[in-house]
């Protein structure tokens, strides 16, 4: 009987707080042994030698098989995680949305309906909440004792939004029965003036998107939004800040002591306004919510993650095919909002991140793993390499060179908004839970494997 079931060999371990070289033992699923050589007394050895081992990525801002505008978005838990597995996420938190009139375990059914036998990675379900009555409300301690820690609220869209008195009740709700609470930050009267009198003036292209949804409307929203956490006594986290106006607000209230968090994503770090002027509707690529943001936001953003203002960078993964775009032909405010992502995110930020000197590695690890672990009650399960965590690892060639194109991708869109951009560094082997799910950008693993996480209380970071 062999030692371990796998050993990953002669890597270069990498932490959220340290890198040292070391083989990792596998058991069951399980990382159970760590040292400088623990031999080749295993059923199959991973050789590392020349690269890094990264805790498998978390990915905690995914929709899957969402509907959206009257359409659902191109990838579901098949073909979304095997993207993920190949791009080395390991671990995906998908929005749940609470449809009119349904109860939350309703809404969490129909998710794990759409999810479980699909997925290929690990998973858990936030919940998107767009009504509260008192059923709802008696729901809420019961469903994050069942491992569903984080609700989610939405500001601005017709029909999904709330209003502040049910943004407040959530947060005091949700805080003392020990969960978490998310929002999507933009005001949505500010959005709604701007896209009637953009269209009134025959104003249909992409870039109106992004000129009726500046950013003060998000900064508004994120400092209101923090007011009624701070009057709720909450933590709160928002998600995907796009911009200066929004990331100010979270920098002043974590300065005050107030447990405000945030993430961002890769696209506002990437992409700017100027993508919304490409000829022939192909800015329609990127018309996602909050819009791409002028330039002079980058350096912004990535200050933000290096100084741990933001303390994550997820996809907002909901990718559309240009068919399902050209809904908005004639208005951009019928484009699906949303764009793929999942794949590229841990390449683009070694690349953009480590390699430019915006981040290193220790914190490379933190803001595309461990952090949200943390946040959302994975950790130590997930989120980082110690024996008893469990086997989600990434084995990654900070030397590959490549150049990234629709074609290398798995996502079931016909597109990447990141065509052309120069990678160096790239995942080769995605380990989940011991078992090799993805190798030298091929899946390889099971459909199906996945499995639901049951998170538990969120750390404040």
């Amino acid at each position: 009987m062999k030692t371990f079931d796998m050993i990953v060999k002669g890597g270069n371990v990498v932490t959220a707080s340290d890198i040292f070289k070391a083989d990792i033992g596998i058991n069951e699923g399980i990382i159970s042994e760590m040292g400088l050589d623990l031999g080749k007394d295993a059923a199959e050895i991973i050789d590392a030698s020349g690269k890094y081992v990264f805790p498998g990525g978390i990915d905690p801002h995914t929709h899957m098989n969402m509907p959206f505008g009257g359409t659902f978005s191109s990838d579901d838990f098949k073909t979304g995680t095997i993207a993920a597995a190949c791009g080395g996420t390991t671990s995906i938190v998908d929005f749940s949305i609470q449809a009119k009139g349904k109860s939350l375990k309703q809404t969490i059914n129909t998710w794990r309906e759409k999810a479980d036998g699909k997925a290929v990675i690990d998973y858990g379900i936030h919940i998107a909440l767009t009504e509260l009555n008192e059923e709802v409300m008696n729901e809420i301690p019961k469903v994050i004792a069942d491992g569903y820690q984080s609700f989610k609220m939405y500001m601005t869209y017709d029909g999904m939004r709330v209003d502040d008195g049910t943004l407040l009740r959530t947060l005091i709700k949700v805080n003392e029965s020990g969960g978490l609470c998310c929002v999507h930050a933009e005001n949505y009267y500010v959005i709604e003036y701007l896209k009637n009198k953009f269209l009134s003036e025959g104003k249909i292209e992409p870039i109106y998107h992004a000129l009726s949804r500046p950013d003060l409307a998000e900064g508004e929203a994120a400092g209101r939004a923090i007011k009624l956490a701070k009057i709720a006594n909450a933590p709160l986290y928002i998600v995907h800040n796009s911009c200066e106006a929004s990331i100010s607000e979270i920098a002043k209230a974590r300065e005050e002591g107030y447990p405000i968090m945030g993430e961002t994503c890769p696209q506002y770090l990437l992409l700017s306004e100027d993508n919304y002027r490409e000829p022939n509707f192909n800015g329609a690529k990127y018309v996602m919510s909050p819009p791409l943001r002028d330039k002079k936001n980058w350096p912004v953003v990535w200050k933000a993650i290096k100084d741990n203002t933001l303390q994550v960078v997820a996809t907002d993964h909901c990718p559309f095919f240009m068919s399902q775009k050209e809904m908005g032909k004639d208005s951009f405010a019928s484009i699906p909002n949303g764009a793929p992502g999942i794949e590229a995110r841990m390449a683009l930020m070694y690349t953009y991140g480590v390699t430019s000197g915006e981040i290193d590695l220790n914190r490379f690890v933190q803001v595309t793993s461990t952090n949200a672990a943390k946040i959302y009650g994975m950790y130590p399960q997930k989120g980082t390499i110690a024996v008893g965590s469990d086997a989600d690892l990434v084995v990654f060639d900070p030397n590959i060179e490549t150049t990234l194109t629709k074609s290398m991708l798995h996502e079931n869109v016909d597109y990447t908004p990141y065509e052309g951009f120069k990678l160096k560094g790239y995942p080769t082997v995605t380990i989940s839970r011991g078992n090799v799910i993805a190798r030298d950008g091929q899946f390889v693993g099971e459909e199906g494997r996945g499995k639901f996480i049951k998170r538990t209380s969120p750390q404040i970071i």
